[in-house]
Parts: C-alpha cells; sequence; structure tokens
C-alpha cells in the first residue's frame, strides 16, 4: 500500500478482515506500506498491521514477493505510481478519482489494457458501489422494477471546510487534488447513478464556485492546523472549487441533477441519490447505508407510498458473510466488500470492475463539468 491516512486506513482495515469473513481463492498478506515520513510510516505500519515499511513506494513496485499495489495517495501521484506497478507485473487498486487529469487517466487504461493481455488486473476503488443497498437498488433498477427511468437526483453535501480558517490542506489545491467538490466527492455520485441506472452520462451544463478563495498555510507536513493556530500563520491561495452544480443527460433518455460540496453547514457526509421511473422510484441515503426507499407504483392506490427496504437479508449482495437477519453493517465494509470483489478477480483471473476504464469515464464527465463551468455552455461527451 502507498499511503496511509484516511484512505490508507480504511483500506488496512479491509486487508485485515477480507480473508476472515470470505472463502476466497487468493489471500491477502499486508506486506509492506509506504509513505513519505518515515516515523510516521513506522507508526502506522505498526498501527495498521503492515509486516513492513518503506519511505520509497518504488520499493513496491521492485519487491518479487509483492503481487498486489494499493494506491491511497493524493491524485497527482496516481499515473506514475499504477502505470510503474502494472509495467512490474503488479494488480493495482487505485483510489477515486483515477487521475488529475484525462490524459493521465487515458495513460493508466492504457497501461492497464496492456497489463490485462499479461494476466495483470486493475481496478478503481469506487467504493459505494460495494454498499450492499446500492448493489441492491442496481439489481432492482436492472429488473425493470422502475421501468424507464426518468429522472435522477444525485447529491453529495459536506461541511468540512466552512470555517474560513481552516487550513490550505492538499484537497484544496489542484496541482494535488486536480479538483475540489467535484472530483474529491462529485467522482461519487457520478459512478453511482452510471453504476445503478446502468446508463451513461452523454452531456453536461454545470457551475463551479469557491467561496473562500485564501486560507491559511498548512503545516510543513501537510497536516491540519487547528484554527487558532491557523490563524497566525501566512495564507495561500484555495485553488480548487468549493461547490459543483450541474445538469445531465444519461444515455437511456433521463435527466439528472448533481450538487457536490463541501460547504453544506450542518451536513457531515450526505450522500443521497433518488432515481425516478415509470413503475416507481428508489432512494438511497448514505448515513442509513443499511435501508432503501421503494416506491411502487405499480399497485393499487390505496396501496402506494414509499415504503423502506432493510438491507440486512443474507440474500442480499455481500450480506451472507456477516451478521443475523437485522444486524447492521457500518461505512468500513464497503472496502471489505471492495477487496473481496478485487482478490476473487486475481484468484478466478477475471476483470475486476470498476475497470480503469470505467473510472475514465467518471474522469471524462468531471472535464466536461468544468469545461462548462469555465465556457456556460454545455458540454457533449
Amino acid at each position: 500500500m502507498v499511503g496511509y491516512a484516511f484512505m490508507g486506513e480504511a483500506h488496512s482495515q479491509a486487508w485485515r478482515t477480507v480473508n476472515r469473513v470470505y472463502d476466497l481463492p487468493v489471500r491477502a498478506r499486508m506486506s509492506l506500506i509506504a509513505g513519505r515520513d518515515k516515523a510516521n510510516v513506522a507508526a502506522a505500519a505498526d498501527r495498521l498491521g503492515w509486516d513492513e515499511h518503506t519511505t520509497d513506494w518504488r520499493d513496491l513496485i521492485s519487491r518479487d514477493d509483492i503481487d498486489l499495489v494499493d494506491i491511497c495517495t493524493p491524485g497527482d501521484s496516481h499515473a506514475e505510481i499504477a502505470c510503474a506497478a502494472l509495467a512490474a507485473g503488479k494488480h493495482v487498486l487505485c483510489e477515486k478519482p483515477l487521475a488529475n487529469t484525462v490524459e493521465e487517466a487515458r495513460a493508466m487504461v492504457a497501461a492497464a489494457d496492456t497489463a490485462r493481455e499479461r494476466g495483470v488486473r486493475a481496478m478503481c476503488g469506487f467504493t459505494y458501489r460495494r454498499v450492499p443497498a446500492v448493489t441492491f437498488m442496481r439489481r432492482l433498477i436492472a429488473d425493470g422494477r422502475l421501468g424507464d427511468l426518468r429522472h435522477v437526483r444525485a447529491v453529495y453535501l459536506q461541511d468540512w471546510i466552512t470555517d474560513p480558517e481552516f487550513p490550505l490542506v492538499w484537497r484544496l489545491q489542484k496541482d494535488k487534488a486536480g479538483s475540489g467538490a467535484l472530483g474529491d466527492i462529485g467522482a461519487h455520485i457520478i459512478d453511482m447513478t452510471q453504476f445503478v441506472t446502468g446508463q451513461a452520462i452523454t452531456g453536461v451544463s454545470g457551475l463551479t464556485e469557491t467561496f473562500v478563495r485564501e486560507r491559511p498555510l498548512a503545516s510543513a507536513d501537510g497536516a491540519a492546523l487547528g484554527a487558532a493556530k491557523a490563524a497566525e500563520t501566512s495564507k495561500g491561495q484555495v485553488t480548487v472549487d468549493d461547490a459543483a452544480l450541474f445538469i445531465a443527460r444519461l444515455s437511456g433518455g433521463a435527466v439528472a441533477t448533481f450538487e457536490a460540496t463541501r460547504m453544506a453547514t450542518g451536513r457531515k457526509n450526505g450522500l443521497r441519490i433518488e432515481v425516478n421511473g415509470t413503475k416507481g422510484s428508489l432512494a438511497f441515503d448514505l448515513e442509513r447505508l443499511n435501508e432503501l426507499e421503494f416506491y411502487d407504483a405499480t399497485l393499487p392506490g390505496t396501496e402506494l407510498g414509499f415504503r423502506r427496504i432493510l438491507v440486512t437479508e443474507p440474500e442480499h449482495p455481500y450480506l451472507s458473510a456477516w451478521w443475523p437477519t437485522g444486524h447492521l453493517i457500518g461505512y468500513e465494509h464497503g472496502f471489505t466488500h471492495q477487496a473481496r470483489d478485487l482478490l476473487e478477480a486475481i484468484g478466478n483471473g477475471t476483470d475486476p470492475l470498476p475497470s480503469f476504464a470505467d473510472a475514465l469515464g467518471v474522469q471524462l464527465v468531471l472535464d466536461a463539468v468544468e469545461k462548462s463551468a469555465e465556457t456556460g455552455g454545455w458540454v457533449q461527451l
């Protein structure tokens, strides 16, 4: 693994857990973790359960006993690490969004295509696909339970940078993050929309806004400072969006609205998607991730209304390995399901999803929204 912060911790929990929950054709051994700071990566290796640690990610590429490289770094290093790992014959799991630019994403797809010819697999980590309720939502839509799709409403609302004294961390710098709320959390609802509907986004019209354009500089190691200390430091430019909104058309005829913001005061991790069709509607809320809301318009008028589906049955996706009916799972389980799917694909010699090509599709939408926001016009994909 490269990286040991938020996503590194989440992925590590998955690697610690996956073979203890699922019976898979291969087993994962947590061999080596890389990070830039020697003391911090050593502490992370001990805390997270890795056998060894290094300050140079190239050590992962050069070792013959490493089969899989998991990339949990900022987007500016995804392409270099992934392409090198694939060229060296390592399977790759790369966090989303795939890259900072379409050009980088295309290079990663090309590297994955070449590696596939040698049996090397690549997957992008759009983990919310692996929430059982989301996977079940896709199944219900694919089975025709909503009829012809008409509308999608997707939002991802957070508030962690509402304080103007919050420091200029890497996620607020375009050269490291690629974009702001658009790529960080908007990528999730773009992928989820295309995943659950089975339709591709074909055109967009959007706007972006940066409400706080200067922020206190972060500490030397890039860590966030406390608000009081940050206020004493000099400031730097915020070079990404705080919020992004766009409308879209889908390949099957549906229309959609998207909103991604990290300035929605009071909203901590508010991802919600609703799909309306001619026969009914489905809605998912990440903050109630064990549930779906389902409206079946084919019922008699006297029985109509949204009803809750509790997605905890062993027949639901991924859940046969977990707890008895009605016992809930949480945020971290999606990462275990992701690890399960990747190990199963590697062991069986199949291509895991979402592929780098799928992730390029999301990157193209992100790029189109940025172009639309710049020009004020409609951008066709």
